[in-house]
């Protein structure tokens, strides 16, 4: 039968006070039995338990016990020191009986438990060496996802007039971001926008895309000139990075409606979605990578372009166009993006991208990254009711 207690409107059911529970510290068979389940994996024990069996049907003797080592040393893999433990004492004790049932000489037999002690504690060590490794690696991991949310801010799926959906792997293990770079911020200037790619790999090319992703957000705030802006970012890296460093980036921005302002900087050419066809933004003139301005006398130039509803423009590092299959063969992206364009750009990116995880078979060997712009187009105002 089933009570309640009111007490200030709060009905809770009153249990029977409970006969089967043990007081602190003490350990019931139960308990025991639970923590040692909790620690002890299924697969090691599983093998042991084929070992023991063989040798019951067999009595091939110590030619199978001495395999019962095996199990702490598969433990040592998937679990802890604890599951490691258990595993080895529970083959110590299978083979300690299983010797003794055989009649088999006692030093040989000591000899095979003295090895399986010996792989244990070994196995038992690796293990909790193995579990600091994660541990660590976990915190690691957790710093660059850190990492990469100040770096690479999240891009929300409607900035100003456009939808934007973005794309981004990094080609190190276990890493979160990488040399590629990207940046797209709302400005009294319009929208403006940033995809590009330094030299290198790693923890160098992660603090120069740092660099510019700063020097980007603060500039295309202040510099109501497009080129302006990417002159602030070249007189950045020109301080600040050694000879042989540089970045590729295409830079660009939405002064007005129905028109994009580009300015490539020694990049891959941004893709151009209009109706079905697909057309690379060559640049008019060609400019040098950010950095290396000072080398030659060559200077970005800004492109203009029509945008207008229903446009989209693809931005892209060349870890994309780059990215090879076991043939050999590049990726298509332009034959590729206009299979999958459609009026959705998250929807158009991760088709993109689970294409090209699948063209290389899984891994990329470089960074990537993929940010999709697209117009949407302005639904016309009803036209008022006439007044009677």
């Amino acid at each position: 039968m089933s009570h309640t207690r009111e007490h200030g409107g709060d009905h809770r059911p009153i249990r029977p006070p409970r006969t089967d529970v043990a007081a602190p510290g003490t350990v019931t068979p139960k308990r025991l039995a639970a923590q040692l389940a909790s620690g002890t994996p299924v697969l090691p024990v599983l093998i042991v338990s084929v070992i023991v069996v063989v040798d019951l049907l067999g009595g091939a003797g110590l030619t199978w016990l001495s395999l019962l080592a095996a199990g702490p040393a598969l433990a040592a893999t998937t679990s802890g020191p604890r599951g490691v433990l258990c595993v080895g004492l529970l083959a110590g004790l299978l083979g300690a009986t299983l010797g003794i049932r055989d009649g088999e000489p006692v030093r040989e037999l000591a000899a095979v438990l003295s090895a399986l002690v010996a792989v244990t504690l070994a196995s038992g060590l690796a293990s909790a060496l193995r579990g600091r490794r994660e541990r660590v690696l976990a915190a690691v991991r957790s710093v660059a996802e850190a990492a990469q949310h100040a770096l690479l801010q999240p891009v929300p799926a409607t900035v100003g007039p456009f939808q934007v959906a973005v794309r981004y792997s990094a080609a190190a293990a276990e890493a979160r971001i990488g040399g590629d770079l990207y940046a797209l911020v709302p400005t009294p200037y319009g929208v403006r926008l940033i995809v590009g790619d330094v030299r290198g790999k790693g923890l160098p090319a992660v603090g120069i895309a740092a660099l510019v992703v700063g020097v980007f957000r603060e500039a295309a705030y202040e510099e109501p000139d497009l080129l302006a802006v990417v002159d602030r970012i070249e007189r950045s890296l020109a301080r600040n990075l050694r000879c042989d460093d540089f970045v590729t980036a295409v830079v660009a921005g939405h002064p007005r409606p129905g028109m994009l302002e580009v300015v490539n900087c020694g990049h891959t050419p941004p893709l151009l979605v209009r109706g079905s066809e697909v057309v690379p933004v060559e640049p008019d003139r060609p400019a040098p990578p950010l950095g290396l301005r000072a080398l030659t006398d060559e200077t970005p130039a800004l492109q203009v372009l029509p945008f207008a509803d229903e446009d989209q423009l693809l931005l892209y590092t060349d870890g994309v166009t780059e990215a090879r299959d076991h043939a050999r063969e590049f990726y298509p992206l332009a034959d590729r993006l206009a299979r999958h364009v459609s009026d959705e750009p998250a929807r158009t990116l991760t088709a993109l991208h689970d294409e090209l995880l699948a063209h290389v078979g899984g891994r990329l060997h470089d960074d990537a990254a993929l940010l999709l712009l697209r117009k949407p187009a302005v639904p016309e105002a009803a036209p008022a009711p006439d007044r009677v």
